[in-house]
């Protein structure tokens, strides 16, 4: 089979060879090794060659494997300062209650993993006793993404140095009784210990990117200097194949953030069995990571693999090493020593020879117990390794054996993942091996019991002393007493109730205004984040480009094609905008970040992230649970939205279902302004509910989610009256009735009906509002429903408050008391978005929307498709009252044939 990576002689044309006889020279050496002391020498020449020009920065491509060894000898690892047997007794204890925890609460059916911590103890360990800066000191500390399935040994941390009691440890994965443990990593369920939710996994990894580089946008942008934070992503070798995982690399490399290390945890498991059963994780990690110009540093073996290294002499044991596909390391992990010398040893003679040096002994610690991830010693080598690289972000492969420590029924079992308690023999044999000072009397009628040296103990005085020099307690979520940040300008928000005139103006460009006003205020201009997954032209944000700047860490170093142009491009080391590409995952882990910052670093920023509706919650839906689950604050804008608005883009780009998606996210506040001045005072509210004063039972961890249309129409003034701003806020107000339309149907006899609508379907409802009054004598009023979701959300606690014997009417009851005639729902979606409210609506109830699959049209015909245009509107309103028999049955087939439906 032809190499598809040789140099073919097309490509040797392109490369003058200034020295024919220099080089056919250095190949003739190459084609002598080959031949005199075979293949393997060759190779090794050649990389041991290509390693030098990489050190001495000779411009050549890089390799992107190394060998299956460490990538820090033991020859040049630093000595670890503090007291190693203390920190292995810290260690053990914490196993212990880890495991202890799970196996005492799989009496309630809870279910909770065991051996993931116990592979990853010692990664975790080190870097809490020698690395992880906590929030006590100056600064913001690090930021610490822990592995989900670890969370019992970070309990077990916490219990160990009193953050966390022998009841709360009991009531693992048991919440409800408000002194519970949440089953992962959530700071919205434990909020003063989680920052960041990572149990849906490939979010850890790419959220971490985004941290570390929004880190260094609020140093570059003189909010904070955060310079000293450094990020900790701890992750699995099988959580890789996300593609989330991986998205960012390039990005991170790109911008050189070496203030992000990744640890990722190689017991080549997965769930269900082996992460590359045929194949070498370590190795293919290695050269993805390489590839995108990471630094990479591989802790695979144990000193016990020393002596065997020395005995190399062939270069034997490493080609050995590499050959080895991991289901087979798995099951070395798993038989004895006589099996592991014929099939490990057997396969080459120079290695037979090397086994007869060995005892039994050796070969079982090598190749059951020896992993570098375990041995402290290699993991501070490569932690400190990581943090000194600069130029670029780290990777450590930290090779383990998942369930280690447990006993031979855990270690590399393909199942292990799912197996949730030991026995009590597994425990006394585990007691054992960590040397813990547990008595056979302290299992009492069989319950495991909970381990623990005293408060006062030389353990936990070292650990705590050792937190307190790297200030104080981690994980640890601090909550910040932030004053409230001033209000903008009223002028900001007023100068949209005027409306437009005869201007048509889009509710996103009316958005768009609306951020350009408030990016002007002197007090909190500076903390809004536009975030835009490259569609700024697209919204009409590009005359922000040169007034703001996009945040780039090299500034702009070239001449933009358009810098003569009044809205050119233009980036800035301390540019205010994130432009993040062709990338909806990307830009959300940035709005995560920024949006979390009030709690992270101690300043409020305040984010909006604009997108194509349909590809924002439909694509990254998770991050926006993942954005509530850490408590994020900001506006996320649905732009171009709607099922019948993008005239001709056809089915994927048509959204009827957003607010769906984001009304079962109990955070999200979703609204659908019509007007101009609707989107302003949402904002406004936003503003005052998420950074300013929050009302009363009012919670101001929450973020809001506006549909804004790209269907330019006059925008009119806000209507006069008690209750407007209350109605926008809460999700209904009537915009005008027949009367106040000035319709002659208005007569005190004529047949009347409510229309409700959201967005630009309120057009539709005006027009069809005009049609029934003229065409049909039918008098009918127009309602603004701005949400029904927080209709539906207000109704449901009216219902809850019944249940408690208080009486609450909900708000769309209250607003629709008196109404006369039906009520006729339509927006530019399914039906299940107005539907949220009907049975809380006294009067007779119906709805249009645009249920089904998008299509390629015009918005009229389209809207003719769906059936929710204005005609189509008239048709279902003389239904309803045909129904009441307030107008007669013949009307609904005249006006269906009169508008052609």
């Amino acid at each position: 089979m032809t190499d598809p990576y040789a140099i073919q002689p097309s490509e040797l044309d392109q490369l003058p060879d200034r020295d024919p006889e220099e080089t056919a020279e250095w190949q003739a050496s190459l084609d002598a090794v080959a031949k005199a002391a075979g293949p393997h020498r060759a190779a090794y020449l050649m990389r041991r060659t290509l390693e030098r020009a990489e050190g001495n920065g000779i411009a050549l491509p890089k390799l992107l494997e190394t060998d299956y060894v460490n990538t820090i000898p033991t020859s040049t690892e630093p000595s670890a300062p503090g007291d190693e047997e203390m920190e292995r007794k810290i260690t053990a204890w914490n196993r212990w209650n880890a495991a202890a925890m799970v196996t005492r609460g799989s009496k309630y059916g809870v279910g909770g993993h065991i051996a993931t911590f116990a592979s990853a103890a010692w990664l975790y360990e080190t870097g809490f006793n020698h690395f992880f800066k906590g929030k006590e000191a100056d600064g913001s500390g690090d930021q610490l993404y822990i592995q989900g399935h670890a969370s019992p040994g970070i309990y077990a941390r916490a219990f160990l140095d009193g953050r966390l009691d022998e009841q709360q440890l009991d009531n693992f994965r048991r919440e409800s009784g408000g002194n519970g443990l949440p089953s992962y990593p959530h700071p919205r369920r434990l909020p003063w210990l989680w920052e960041f939710p990572t149990v849906s996994m490939g979010l850890g990894p790419l959220s971490a990117i985004y941290q570390a580089r929004f880190n260094r946008y609020l140093t570059a942008r003189g909010i904070k200097d955060v310079s000293d934070s450094h990020v900790w992503a701890f992750l699995g070798d099988g959580e890789m194949d996300e593609p989330e995982s991986t998205a960012a690399l390039a990005l991170a490399s790109r911008e050189g953030l070496d203030n992000l290390t990744f640890v990722i945890n190689c017991n080549l498991q997965r769930l269900d069995g082996p992460v590359r059963a045929n194949f070498k994780i370590v190795q293919e990690l290695e050269a993805q990571f390489r590839g995108a110009g990471w630094n990479v540093i591989k802790t695979l073996w144990g000193t016990a693999w020393d002596e065997l290294f020395q005995l190399d002499t062939t270069g034997a044991l490493v080609r050995r090493l590499r050959e080895v596909p991991d289901a087979q390391v798995q099951t070395y992990q798993t038989r004895g020593a006589a099996y592991i010398r014929e099939d490990f040893f057997g396969k080459d003679p120079a290695l037979a020879e090397m086994a007869k040096l060995l005892s039994d002994d050796k070969i079982l610690e090598c190749f059951h117990l020896s992993r570098g991830g375990h041995e402290a010693r290699k993991v501070y080598a490569a932690y400190k390794a990581a943090v000194e690289f600069k130029g670029a972000p780290t990777v450590i492969l930290a090779q383990t054996v998942k369930g280690h420590t447990l006993g031979e029924g855990f270690a590399s079992k393909n199942a292990n993942h799912q197996m949730k308690k030991l026995s009590v023999d597994e425990f006394k044999t585990m007691r054992d091996l960590l040397e813990l000072p547990i008595k056979d009397s302290d299992f009492v009628d069989g319950v495991v019991p909970y381990g623990h040296p005293g408060a006062d103990s030389p353990e936990v005085r070292y650990l705590q002393e050792r937190r307190a020099a790297l200030g104080g307690p981690a994980p640890a979520r601090r909550t910040h007493a932030l004053a409230p940040l001033p209000a903008p300008a009223e002028k900001a928000f007023a100068s949209f109730d005027k409306g437009s005139g005869s201007q048509n103006v889009a509710t996103t460009m009316a958005f768009v205004r609306l951020i350009k006003d408030l990016v002007r205020d002197k007090e909190t201009g500076k903390r809004w984040v536009p975030i835009v997954p490259d569609e700024a032209r697209t919204f009409g944000m590009e005359s922000l480009f040169p007034s703001l700047g996009i945040y780039s860490p090299k500034g702009q170093t070239y001449e933009p094609v358009d810098r003569d142009q009044l809205m050119y491009y233009k980036e800035a080391k301390n540019g205010q905008i994130l432009n993040e590409g062709i990338t909806e995952a990307g830009s959300m882990a940035d709005f995560i970040a920024a949006s979390t910052a009030y709690s992270t670093h101690g300043e409020a920023m305040i984010p909006f992230y604009i997108f194509y509706s349909m590809f924002g919650w439909q694509r990254t839906a998770d991050q926006m649970w993942q954005l509530g689950d850490q408590l994020g604050r900001g506006f996320l804008v649905g732009a171009t939205a709607g099922r019948t608005t993008l005239t001709g883009e056809g089915l994927q780009h048509a959204d009827g279902h957003s607010p769906v998606i984001a009304a079962t996210n109990p955070a999200s506040l979703t609204y659908d302004p019509a007007f101009a001045y609707e989107v302003a005072a949402i904002v406004k509210d936003g503003l005052r509910r998420m950074y300013g004063e929050a009302a009363p039972g009012e919670d101001p961890n929450v973020f809001y989610y506006l549909t804004v249309y790209n269907e330019p129409m006059p925008q009119p003034a806000k209507p006069t009256g008690p209750g407007i701003d209350e109605g926008i806020v809460k999700g209904l107000y009537r915009f005008n009735t027949a009367e106040s339309a000035g319709l002659d149907a208005a007569a005190a006899n004529a047949p009347r009906i409510q229309l409700l609508s959201s967005g630009t379907a309120i057009h539709w409802a005006l027009k069809a509002q005009q049609l029934l009054a003229e065409e049909w004598g039918v008098a009918a009023d127009v309602w603004s429903a701005t949400s029904w979701t927080e209709l539906r959300r207000d109704a449901l606690e009216a219902d809850a408050a019944l249940l408690r014997g208080e009486e609450q009417v909900p708000y769309v009851r209250q607003a629709l008391a008196g109404a006369e005639g039906p009520v006729l729902a339509v927006s530019d979606y399914m039906r299940q978005v107005p539907d949220q409210i009907a049975q809380w609506v006294e009067q007779d109830y119906s709805s249009l929307g645009a249920d089904g699959f998008g299509l390629s049209d015009t918005r009229e015909g389209a809207r003719r498709h769906f059936g929710v245009d204005a005609e189509s509107i008239v048709v279902a309103a003389l239904a309803q009252l045909a129904r009441r028999g307030e107008v007669k049955a013949t009307a609904v087939k005249e006006a269906r044939e009169k508008y052609g439906l």
